[in-house]
């Protein structure tokens, strides 16, 4: 859902964005997932500071935020082209990452002050291998892989999701899937990592400007490209302008307006919302958004357990039936016009069951129940047994059942198993207002 993919994004921007500030500081912490403990380690290790790696992250920044936001107002007032706007405010990260490289390689800093750096990249790819298909490692691995395929996917698909969001697109899963899929293949047979979709790298690919799949091929084509040649180049990267590039990119992934929109309009949502959050933040971004999707579940359980059920009357003069809770209408005494407003599933069956017997032994004139379907999408076994028990309790009260305006894909379920005919068609109306006709008729005679 929305709200667990925008709760689960702006809980891994902000543990990304806090496992940087030890690059962007220049202080050793320990490798955690735990964002409390990064807090925590941060706050202990703040005395050794590294002044001049952390003066040269600050000025970073400060580089990135300026060609973000205010070079682009300042070369539209000296009148450049908007074709040119774009690329050169885009060329921030380029621009920080070599003109940074070339500083502390020339002033030494690593050495000198302490500064960190890339260092020493591999050249190369790595060699090729088939992988040992032992039936008792498949057996050992199973299940951790198939968890670890699960998480990737989610992963990696609530951040497509959440980035094409932001510009009207939409993400195919079943494509998705087929390419983490294809991709993680591969990499078997080079000793990779599973893949997944990676939150930092997609913002940093988001935010550069990137708006179709070409872009990752180019930056496939010059990552081989900076393996095989050019790796003694990034020696000297300082890594706090690195953490500078993914603290401006994950910036932007702090969703909290939309939890604002989803508590006002919907309070369920936002407890959803904050449970993912807040369960990433304690946990991990991989158990988080389990727990966010499985909170998810249990409301959406809960909140269709009790469906909206209206007893429903004639608008005078007109064939529209409505709430008789909202508007003026006119029903009968000898009638009783139900609609529920969600489909029927072994979830909200027996409250719907003991609802409309508890309507008719409240209501000792009623003599037909209609059941009106024009809310109801889909009707389950549980459902149905249901319906059948329903109709054999109102039967011996004297009181008999109809259903109008039942959508053609649950009709055609319900007649596919008996359940029409065992009703009587005749009891099966298109309409409620042809239902109320029928009936109104019946109860005069």
């Amino acid at each position: 859902s929305q709200a667990v993919i925008s709760g689960f994004i702006s809980a891994a921007a902000i543990l990304i964005g806090f496992s940087q500030l030890k690059h962007l500081l220049g202080i050793k912490i320990p490798q955690t997932e735990s964002f409390f403990t990064t807090v925590i380690s941060i706050i202990k290790e703040s005395p050794n500071l590294n002044l001049v790696t952390f003066g040269l992250g600050i000025i970073s920044l400060a580089l990135l935020l300026y060609f973000n936001r205010g070079l682009g107002q300042y070369l539209k007032q000296k009148e450049i082209q908007e074709s040119l706007i774009i690329p050169i405010t885009k060329s921030g990260p380029l621009i920080l990452v070599i003109g940074s490289s070339i500083l502390v390689g020339l002033l030494h800093l690593d050495q000198l002050f302490g500064v960190k750096v890339i260092g020493e990249i591999p050249k190369g790819f790595p060699p090729f291998t088939i992988p040992n298909f032992d039936l008792n490692n498949i057996q050992l691995l199973g299940t951790s892989a198939l968890a670890i395929s699960f998480v990737g996917f989610m992963e990696a698909f609530s951040v497509g999701q959440f980035l094409a969001s932001k510009k009207r697109k939409k993400v195919e899963a079943n494509q998705e899937l087929i390419a983490l899929g294809a991709s993680n293949i591969t990499a078997a047979f080079t000793g990779g990592y599973p893949i997944t979709g990676g939150l930092s790298r997609s913002v940093v690919n988001f935010s550069s400007g990137a708006n179709t799949a070409l872009a990752s091929i180019i930056t496939a084509l010059f990552l081989m490209l900076t393996v095989l040649f050019f790796t003694p180049l990034f020696y000297y990267l300082p890594q706090t302008s690195l953490a500078a590039i993914i603290l401006v990119a994950v910036g932007n992934l702090l969703d909290f307006p939309t939890l604002k929109r989803l508590w006002k309009y919907n309070k369920l949502d936002g407890i959803t919302w904050c449970s993912t959050f807040i369960a990433v933040l304690i946990t991990s971004v991989q158990q988080g958004i389990i727990i966010g999707v499985l909170i998810s579940l249990i409301l959406h359980l809960a909140r269709t357990s009790k469906p909206h059920i209206a007893i429903v009357g004639r608008v005078e003069n007109t064939e529209h039936f409505r709430n008789i809770l909202r508007h003026p209408v006119t029903t009968s005494p000898h009638i009783l016009a139900v609609r529920v407003d969600e489909s029927l599933y072994f979830v909200n069956t027996k409250y719907l069951e003991d609802y409309l017997l508890k309507l008719v032994t409240e209501q000792k004139e009623v003599e037909y129940l209609l059941l009106v379907c024009s809310g109801i999408n889909s009707i389950d076994g549980s459902a149905l047994e249901t319906l059948q028990r329903l109709i054999e309790d109102l039967h011996q009260m004297g009181i008999e059942f109809y259903l109008s305006e039942v959508k053609g894909p649950v009709f055609d379920q319900l007649e596919k198993v008996g359940f029409v005919d065992k009703l009587g068609r005749d009891r099966t109306f298109l309409s409620t207002d042809q239902a109320i006709k029928e009936l109104s008729q019946r109860v005069s005679l």
